[in-house]
C-alpha cells in the first residue's frame, strides 16, 4: 500500500521553532550558503590570520576567490542590517535565520560536515545579556514543553563581546539531569555594528547561534546526528508532521 510523502524532521522542526520565535515578535530571514569573504568573516570582525580561515575549517571555493560555503548563519545577520540600513530602516530589528552551514571536519556521532544552525540576532536600545537569556528561556521551554532553565559561561567569539556558551538544564528520561552545551551568544560586538553602518553608541544587541540539529536530538532521545541526514524512510515516519506553519515563513523574502 502506497503512503503518502512525508516532511524531512528538520523542516518540521523548523516550522515549529519559527512558529515559536513568531509568538515572540521575530520574522525570518535568509542568505545565500556561498558566501563571500566580507559577509563570512571580515563584517564579523574575524581577521584575515583567523585560524577559523584555514582549510581544516573552512571549504573555500577552488576557481572563484573569496567564495566559501557559509561557517556560520552569522552572515545573514549583516546581509540583513546592511540591507535595511539601505532602505534606511532603523533598528529595531529582531529577526532568526535556520540554516545549513559547513565545516571542514570529520563525521561521527555528535558532529557533521554540514549542519543547521538557528541564528538570532536582536538589535535595539538599553538591550542586555538579561534579554538574551530571556529569550533563551521562553524559547526553551515552549519547545521542550516545561521550564527549563538555562546557564551562561564565558566564552570568547570575534563578532561579540562578551560572548557566552549556552548551557540548558536536560533531564532524559530516566536518567540524571546535567547541563547540556547549547551553543554560542552575545552582545553584538560593536565592530560588527560599524561594519554594517550601525552607531553602537545608540544601539546594542545580542545574537546567538545554537545548532538545530543537537536540540532536535534532546528533544526526541535521537543517538546519532547522522540519523538526521542519512535519508532513511523510517526515520523519517517515525515523526509526527502535524506542526502549525507560522506566518513568520514568508514575511521576509530571501536576501
Amino acid at each position: 500500500m502506497d503512503q503518502p510523502g512525508r516532511l524531512h524532521p528538520m523542516t518540521i522542526a523548523i516550522r515549529e521553532i519559527a512558529g515559536i520565535f513568531d509568538r515572540m515578535g521575530f520574522s525570518i530571514a535568509y542568505g545565500p550558503e556561498l558566501e563571500d569573504d566580507w559577509h563570512n568573516f571580515t563584517a564579523l570582525n574575524v581577521p584575515a590570520d583567523h585560524p577559523a580561515r584555514d582549510m581544516q575549517d573552512t571549504f573555500w571555493i577552488k576557481g572563484e576567490e573569496g567564495k566559501v560555503l557559509r561557517t556560520h548563519t552569522s552572515s545573514v545577520q549583516i546581509r540583513y542590517m546592511e540591507q535595511q540600513m539601505k532602505a534606511g530602516i532603523l533598528p529595531p530589528y529582531r529577526i532568526i535565520a535556520p540554516g545549513k552551514v559547513f565545516r571542514n571536519e570529520a563525521t561521527d556521532s555528535t558532529h557533521e560536515a554540514q549542519f543547521y544552525q538557528l541564528e538570532g540576532l536582536v538589535i535595539g536600545k538599553d538591550i542586555t545579556l538579561a534579554h538574551l537569556k530571556g529569550t533563551f528561556e521562553r524559547f526553551f521551554s515552549e519547545y521542550f514543553g516545561k521550564e527549563i532553565k538555562t546557564r551562561f559561561r564565558p566564552s570568547f567569539f570575534p563578532f561579540t563581546e562578551p560572548s557566552v556558551e549556552v548551557d540548558m538544564w536536560f533531564e532524559p528520561k530516566g536518567k540524571e539531569g546535567m547541563w547540556l552545551e547549547i551553543g554560542g551568544a552575545g552582545m553584538v560586538n560593536p565592530v560588527v555594528l560599524k561594519n554594517v553602518g550601525i552607531d553602537p553608541m545608540e544601539y546594542q544587541g545580542y545574537a546567538f547561534g545554537p545548532g538545530l540539529e543537537r536540540i532536535i536530538m534532546m528533544k526526541y532521545d535521537i543517538p546519532d546526528v547522522r540519523l538526521l541526514h542519512s535519508g532513511d524512510i523510517r526515520f523519517v515516519y517515525a515523526f509526527d508532521e502535524k506542526v502549525r506553519t507560522p506566518s513568520v515563513l514568508t514575511s521576509e523574502k530571501p536576501i
